[in-house]
């Protein structure tokens, strides 16, 4: 009915393991405490958190389980979920150098890796998705970015937003998130994180809590 308020929203959280050079990754550690940390805090009304996954900080070697990840969120398994009208899934990635939160607006269809991934890849200039053409292709979050970074930076957070996912594993993932999110009428976004040396765990904590508030509101 119209006065019960807008339809629910299930939100799916992954973070990753560590990877070269980041020995302890604070997505781990933010997406393993989620639950537990916004059931001690009260879940906002309408908000159903779904599942929190850490993934292989890998590309290609890793796809399996990725999308049996992206695709337990649309299974139906999870009968609270199936009442949810809408669907999220939110990616958190470490960006090791930055001083901020970073929303991602978009993934490149380009694998670029820096270095190897944790399976050894290491990959130049390949779409990652050949089926949809070159390097230069870019897909979009749905998710209104601006106005999320306005209403985070107002809370008090340094955040800003980003066109800009790089070209390693985290755009990797969220390249193929956000097809996947377009062909089964979901939605999908990437957020960076500093390491907790240059932003503490609590308040990315509070962080990813309040994002998640936030994504209630937009959409």
């Amino acid at each position: 009915m119209g006065s019960e308020g807008p339809p629910a929203v299930t939100i799916h959280v992954t973070g990753f393991k560590k990877f070269h050079g980041v020995s302890d990754n604070p997505t781990e550690t933010i997406v393993s405490n989620l639950q537990e940390y916004m059931k001690k805090n009260g879940l906002p009304k309408g908000l159903i958190l779904g599942s929190c996954n850490i993934l292989e900080t890998a590309g290609q070697g890793a796809l399996v389980p990725l999308y049996q990840t992206l695709q337990s969120a649309i299974s139906g398994k999870d009968s609270e979920s199936s009442n949810s009208k809408r669907i999220i899934w939110v990616h958190f990635g470490v960006n090791s150098g930055a001083t901020r939160f970073a929303i991602e607006h978009q993934a490149v269809n380009e694998a670029t890796f820096r270095c190897p991934d944790e399976m050894g890849w290491k990959p130049q200039k390949v779409p990652i998705i050949p089926a949809d053409g070159g390097i230069s292709r870019t897909r979009e979050t749905s998710l209104p970015v601006e106005e999320i970074t306005k209403t985070l930076t107002k809370m008090g957070y340094e955040v800003m937003p980003s066109d800009d996912a790089g070209r390693f594993v985290c755009n990797y993932v969220y390249y193929h998130s956000l097809r996947f999110a377009e062909q089964n009428g979901i939605q999908s976004l990437f957020v960076h994180v500093p390491l907790f040396l240059t932003i503490d765990e609590e308040t990315q904590m509070q962080f990813a809590a309040s994002l998640l508030e936030c994504l209630l509101t937009f959409g």
